[in-house]
């Protein structure tokens, strides 16, 4: 059913999506950053089980690349809709400056993931996967805050000599 140009159906996703987001935006931004990282957590350690469990199981070193890109695609949205407000940007570059972040902090996540699981926690690498998620947690949130939702200052006009 539509009421103008509006289809009824995408207003009654959108007030969901709003009165949803309305609670929340009354916490303080780290605290939804770790709800976000919570949720994002138990999607990175039940895709890393599922696939090192799976009949042929995976290495975990393996596993964890497999594990990381639904994690962040979830997180991805999550924080884009929650836990930071618009940039100002044009989406291209705020996704550009988004994957630059993660970058360097999927990269910590998973050399800290890694140093673990070969060394102190191979019989239990979900503790690895924590342990690594944390330490990118880090740097995201900075990198996420500063750099890539950071909102765009005003353009200053260059002073003329």
């Amino acid at each position: 059913m539509s009421v103008g140009n509006v289809d009824l159906s995408v207003r009654a996703r959108v007030g969901v999506r709003a009165g949803f987001a309305r609670p929340l935006a009354l916490l303080p931004r780290s605290l939804r950053f770790l709800m976000v990282g919570g949720v994002g957590l138990l999607v990175d350690l039940t895709v890393f089980t599922f696939i090192t469990l799976a009949e042929h199981g995976a290495h975990p070193l393996i596993a964890r690349v497999g594990s990381l890109a639904p994690a962040t695609l979830v997180t991805w949205g999550l924080n884009r809709s929650i836990t930071f407000t618009h940039s100002g940007r044009h989406p291209g570059e705020e996704a550009m400056r988004y994957v630059a972040v993660v970058a360097v902090a999927q990269a910590t996540s998973y050399a800290v993931f890694a140093a673990l699981v070969l060394t102190v926690s191979g019989g239990l690498p979900q503790a690895a996967v924590v342990a690594g998620a944390a330490a990118g947690a880090l740097i995201s949130y900075s990198g996420y805050r500063l750099f890539a939702f950071a909102p765009r200052k005003p353009s200053q006009p260059t002073a003329r000599l």
